[in-house]
């Protein structure tokens, strides 16, 4: 039996565990973040932590909300908001326990807390985990939705139980402006197409629905800073928690299991003060789209790629299918010749290098991501990922087939089965409307291509539709391994139409 985690238990994990080596009860809150799943406490959550233990600043504690899991809350409130990261490579691991959490509350139970929290003079920055979907951004025009239905429900209620969290947000920053105090900045740390602006675009469009007058002030007064941010975190499973205490003698309800490798760039661009993380390795850059697009394209294209390809092969998580060697080449060659050679230069961004790390990660046998969690949500993601490759591909002559196999194995993937029969759960906003077109229409990717604004590119393209079939065709005919193979041995090389 491992020993509970929590503030009196503490001392008691410092030969297995690295413990915080500050003074907790000196920390105040002075970030608010919402999201708070794995990502967040393997993340940032870890830098502001690092931070404390320099003694640089005692003011940035975070006070986490969620969105949808209560029993995120009953886990961390139990550990009085401590757990532990450990940390894989493929040789060791290393456990810590991170302590730059002071509260946490679930929004659906505890509304005006939460905005109390969000108004509270001491949070100068809002930070966000909520994914591509909470951003309510219509997928062709960027604009937000107003017509949502979460987004409609809030602009209706009448109280502070909120189901979006630029309802949260708009409502504090009212507080603060009634009140005359200064605004908090917000900073998405998702992996959505240039994260500040599309705060900026979600927020701003949201209050105006409700105060133009409160729209102009957050317009003016309120900054977005965008960030770039990368580590693997896998969704935490039963196997880790046992795995975990058996390793470290920590009975922790709810730990985190990540790489070693973290990353973080940040545009410098905050209203009400930042903490100072260039102290513990994050990169402050006038301009972070460049690196953004080197990761979104390369890391987050490649997952998209394998987390198809992978599940229709009969895998289940990442390290099994990159063992694979067609598919390991596959996933190499894709980022070699099709994605980097679309990739603008970055001064002291070692483009190749870059490639051999993610080779890496996405290989190391010891934080293997589930392949469902890399295929969730692909009506968000291939639009902000794989997609913008295979457009810039044709359009500039150059070779995409395999840019081509992965867009069929996602339509391969929504008619919800593989290639023995075993049914695939399609996690997605739009499952039913994808799943039904697809298991209709089979090999034919026109109906898809017809159907849905994300294709909007692509769409009339007729050589290209009929490429997309035939790779299609080759998934159901050949499988995967043959689809590939044929794919990397160039009896394919569809190139460009202009």
């Amino acid at each position: 039996m491992g020993i509970p985690l929590n503030e009196e238990m503490l001392p008691l994990h410092a030969k297995a565990l690295t413990l915080p080596t500050y003074d907790r009860s000196t920390i105040t809150p002075g970030i608010v973040h919402i999201g708070v799943g794995g990502f967040h406490r393997a993340h940032q959550a870890v830098y502001l932590d690092d931070l404390a233990a320099k003694g640089v600043s005692s003011s940035w504690g975070v006070v986490g909300v969620g969105m949808h899991n209560r029993q995120m809350k009953d886990a961390l409130l139990a550990q009085d908001c401590l757990y532990t990261v450990v940390e894989r490579s493929a040789d060791r691991e290393i456990g810590r326990v991170i302590g730059s959490m002071c509260h946490y509350l679930f929004a659906p139970e505890e509304s005006r807390q939460v905005v109390a929290a969000l108004a509270d003079e001491r949070t100068r920055i809002v930070s966000l985990t909520i994914t591509g979907d909470g951003y309510h951004l219509r997928s062709d025009t960027k604009e937000f939705d107003d017509q949502a239905p979460e987004v409609t429900a809030d602009l209706a209620g009448s109280n502070q139980s909120f189901s979006t969290v630029w309802a949260y947000l708009a409502e504090a920053l009212d507080q603060r402006r009634r009140e005359g105090r200064p605004p908090f900045s917000v900073m998405s740390c998702d992996n959505v197409a240039d994260n500040g602006r599309a705060a900026r675009t979600a927020l701003v469009s949201f209050a105006a629905l409700r105060d133009a007058s409160l729209a102009r002030w957050i317009e003016q007064n309120v900054a977005f800073p965008a960030t770039m941010v990368d580590r693997i975190t896998p969704k935490t499973t039963a196997h880790d928690r046992n795995g975990i205490e058996q390793a470290f003698g920590v009975a922790d309800r709810w730990p985190v299991v990540t790489e070693s490798f973290s990353q973080w760039v940040m545009e410098d661009t905050f209203c009400a003060g930042r903490p100072a993380l260039e102290e513990v390795g994050v990169e402050l850059v006038s301009d972070v789209a460049p690196h953004k697009l080197v990761k979104s394209r390369l890391l987050n294209g490649s997952h998209c790629a394998l987390g198809y390809l992978g599940l229709l092969a009969g895998y289940q998580k990442s390290q099994q299918a990159m063992r694979d060697p067609v598919i390991y080449q596959y996933v190499e060659q894709l980022m070699r010749e099709e994605v980097a050679a679309l990739l603008p230069a970055i001064a002291g961004l070692d483009v190749q290098q870059y490639q051999e790390t993610l080779l890496e990660r996405l290989a190391n046998p010891h934080v293997s991501d589930q392949l469902s969690r890399l295929a969730a949500r692909g009506s968000t993601k291939m639009p902000s990922y794989l997609l913008p490759s295979l457009v810039e591909a044709r359009a500039q002559g150059r070779p995409h087939a395999l840019l081509t196999l992965a867009l069929a194995a996602w339509m391969r993937y929504l008619r919800g089965y593989d290639f023995t029969g075993r049914p695939l759960r399609i996690e997605d906003p739009r499952a039913q409307q994808l799943t039904t077109i697809a298991k209709v229409a089979q090999n034919n990717p026109q109906p898809l291509l017809d159907g849905f604004d994300i294709f909007a590119e692509l769409r009339g393209d007729r050589q290209f539709a009929e490429s997309l079939g035939r790779s299609m065709r080759d998934l159901d005919r050949l499988g995967v391994k043959g689809a590939l193979g044929r794919a990397l041995s160039g009896a394919d090389t569809t190139t460009a139409t202009g």
